[in-house]
């Protein structure tokens, strides 16, 4: 579907037949679908096609949140808005926070949230745990600020996944204390324990000061049990690096710096701009911020629909092959002219001829700016 209203998608998709289904037909029928529907189909279709890998033994996987607007309904009570002094029309909105597979660019994964409940470390768990991976192949989690806690940390090393997360000064003071370093660069290990309790008489090793960090009963954390487990010990790598005069950046991971430099670090973490391209692309060239409802369940159907979509359009562009003989600048592809081909294939009834996509595709390129940074070597 595309802008239209439900009707208008309809007679636009039956070719203006007389027995196309009426918009209430539709909303019947689609109200028989169960809410695993487009998510297993969205799953099953991912598994038919083989991801690329990072050093061929490593998958990129993007973790990020973004939020949809769509018509107002108060009576779900846990995405609506009502009119403020910021805004006089009410609306309401549900927030999703998918994985982005940086390589292969495709959508593995996702979970949809009301945004009054919205909830990033939660969700970025639950994606964690459930992640399928491949045999000898390892994830490794990007993510930016706002995602940053030890129970996400905790969930990554409990799988034997890698993760690489993005922190403000302020997280990484807490979590270092008075092991932070006096140099404003540096790439070190740290150990912490982490406790529920604040009593030293309590602790396992209280010959040991600062590797504990207190964790209070309102912050979640999934691996300490007050009556088995009481302690859980984790070992990070943190890094400070400059990216301007006076900037730097701050980066949390468990890659071992013997295979990782501190330059790859900074690549790998820049190739995370790919899932914030996607959501563009998700949202304005594949229409997945138009709605054809106002119930929720309905919105998220429509969501894995649009990621499903943009995951076809992937695959089939990412087979193209572009001529880059005599060019100054490497090109890559115009995604939203080859996104958009690939939805009008989709629409194609019998007898209408269907698009070349390939050529259309090899011939719509972009140049690569050349401030884009290449590979460590």
């Amino acid at each position: 579907m595309e802008a239209g209203s439900i009707k208008d998608e309809l007679l636009k998709f039956f070719s203006f037949a007389k027995d196309t289904a009426s918009h209430s037909a539709f909303f019947q029928q689609r109200d028989k679908l169960s809410d695993d529907a487009l998510p297993y189909l969205f799953h099953s279709f991912n598994k038919l096609y083989p991801y690329t890998f990072y050093k061929d033994k490593y998958q990129l996987l993007a973790a990020d949140g973004s939020s949809f607007t769509f018509t107002r309904n108060p009576l779900d009570i846990d995405s609506y808005f009502a009119p403020d002094g910021k805004t006089t029309n009410a609306y309401n909105q549900v927030h999703i926070i998918p994985l982005f597979d940086l390589i292969s660019k495709r959508y593995t994964d996702c979970v949809v949230q009301p945004v009054r409940k919205k909830n990033e470390f939660r969700a970025l768990c639950a994606l964690i745990d459930r992640h399928q991976t491949v045999p000898s192949i390892v994830p490794i989690f990007i993510a930016d600020r706002g995602v940053h806690s030890f129970n996400v940390f905790a969930h990554a090393a409990e799988h034997h996944f890698h993760f690489m997360i993005r922190a403000a000064d302020i997280k990484m003071q807490r979590i270092l204390g008075n092991d932070f370093p006096a140099q404003d660069c540096f790439d070190a290990r740290f150990n912490r324990i982490l406790t529920r309790s604040n009593s030293k008489k309590k602790r396992r090793h209280p010959e040991l000061e600062e590797p504990y960090r207190f964790i209070c009963k309102n912050v979640a954390f999934d691996y300490i049990d007050s009556d088995k487990t009481t302690e859980y010990p984790i070992a990070l790598r943190i890094l400070r690096f400059r990216i301007s005069e006076d900037g730097y950046e701050n980066i949390i991971t468990n890659l071992s710096p013997e295979e990782f430099s501190v330059d790859e670090i900074k690549y790998l973490y820049h190739l995370r701009w790919g899932i914030e391209t996607s959501f563009r692309e998700l949202k304005h060239v594949l229409g997945a911020s138009i709605f054809h409802s106002k119930q929720r369940r309905f919105i998220e159907m429509e969501l894995w629909a649009r990621l499903l979509l943009y995951n076809f359009c992937s695959i089939v562009t990412g087979q193209v092959i572009i001529n880059r003989k005599g060019r100054k600048h490497q090109l890559q592809v115009n995604y939203s002219v080859a996104y958009k081909a690939c939805h009008h294939f989709l629409r194609l009834q019998r007898g209408e001829s269907p698009p070349y996509i390939e050529g259309l595709t090899a011939r719509n390129t972009l140049p690569i700016r050349p401030d884009e940074p290449m590979p460590p070597a």
